[in-house]
């Protein structure tokens, strides 16, 4: 089997690279997905994070992740109070996914903080989609947020250096959609699911 960290800055397409993967064949699974389940009601992770950031955060019974997200955003501490909740929950339903593969598996791991939470050597291989600064506002702003909440969590995040200085594929993603998926149809052809030794 082959682990594969996917990784890039917010808004440069990582989840659109994820489902071309997916439709390569490969198996994927969002970091993202697993930080939400992690702290969802009736969790503990859910019962941290209330007490931690108090109940301001909790809107119908669940955490409002746009005010958290808000919170965390402007503060360096917090945010790495919130990553001490839910970060080790993330890494536990990680194992216990990749204990359910089957030998010749390909699993696209989507991790955002891949650089972030050192967590580089956990991988096979690992790409990063890299796009233009101006276009991964443009999509931000398409997602709802302003430009100061934007600028905020591209700043929070490692630089494109730092994720290419680990990354062993840079994928650029700011051409056209064909083009995105001849990209990944060749790294998937020529490298990931390509036969290994």
């Amino acid at each position: 089997m082959l682990i594969v960290g996917l990784t890039g800055g917010i808004g440069a397409g990582k989840s659109t690279v994820a489902n071309m993967f997916a439709q390569l064949g490969a198996l994927t699974i969002d970091a993202d997905q697993l930080a939400r389940q992690a702290i969802e009601p009736g969790s503990s992770g859910f019962d941290e994070v209330v007490a931690a950031f108090g109940e301001e955060i909790v809107a119908d019974g669940d955490i409002d992740r746009q005010k958290l997200g808000k919170i965390v955003f402007k503060d360096a501490a917090k945010r790495k109070q919130l990553e001490a909740i839910v970060h080790p929950r993330v890494q536990e339903a990680l194992a216990a996914k990749i204990k359910t593969l089957s030998p010749g598996d390909i699993l696209i791991y989507e991790i955002p903080l891949l650089v972030e939470s050192g967590a580089a050597d956990r991988f096979d291989y690992i790409i990063t989609v890299e796009s233009d600064i101006e276009n991964r506002l443009d999509r931000l702003f398409e997602r709802g947020l302003d430009e100061d909440e934007a600028e905020r969590r591209i700043a929070a995040q490692a630089t494109p250096a730092q994720r290419e200085a680990v990354a062993n594929r840079v994928i650029i993603n700011d051409g056209v959609r064909a083009d995105l998926f001849a990209e990944c149809a060749r790294i998937w052809e020529a490298e990931l699911n390509a036969p290994r030794q």
